[in-house]
């Protein structure tokens, strides 16, 4: 454990085990030797590996210390996570609202092309009600013949509303929960 923690520490702190050695009046192969476990450093000098790393002889004699690449790798995970929840969040609402747009659609088509079958039905029925002598009045002349004219759906507003009502049932289907 001491060998894993002096090298891990070491690195941590961004130094070679040349500049930990001159910094403890030692030569690199010493540091070496104590990182790859072939030799054990005195108390007193544990106490200033400890110092010149910052730490406790406790920590270096204790548990493995996690390389702090590993530390990052764990805090970016978990920060990748987060974020991760965050836009699924964010994709979820925005299905809500495409799919409550969608809707609202659906429903002003449907509105307005039941209004345009109400006023069709209500037209071809006044039309076959009129009486044919109503087309004609007297004039000076002689009888005259009116014409009399319909008012006319605009096939415009039927294919309007038919394309919105076909629009609005692909995009409810499309944004449904999967």
């Amino acid at each position: 454990m001491l060998s894993e923690n002096l090298k891990n520490l070491r690195k941590e702190k961004g130094l070679s085990q040349e500049e930990l050695a001159i910094r403890l009046n030692v030569v690199r192969q010493t540091v070496s030797k104590w990182e790859k476990g072939l030799s054990v450093p005195d108390s007193e000098m544990l106490i200033r590996i400890a110092e010149e790393l910052d730490t406790t002889v406790t920590v270096l004699l204790g548990e493995t210390v996690e390389p702090e690449e590993a530390i990052d790798i764990k805090a970016l995970s978990a920060k990748l996570e987060l974020l991760n929840e965050q836009f699924a969040r964010q994709n979820e609402n925005r299905r809500r609202i495409w799919r409550m747009i969608f809707i609202a659609v659906g429903i002003i088509a449907g509105i307005i092309l039941l209004w345009e079958l109400i006023q069709f039905i209500f037209t071809q029925g006044a039309l076959h009600s009129v009486d044919e002598s109503i087309g004609i009045i007297g004039g000076a002349d002689g009888p005259t013949q009116i014409l009399v004219a319909s008012v006319v759906n605009p096939v415009s507003d039927w294919i309007f509303a038919a394309i919105a009502a076909v629009v609005s049932v692909i995009g409810i289907v499309s944004t449904r929960r999967r």
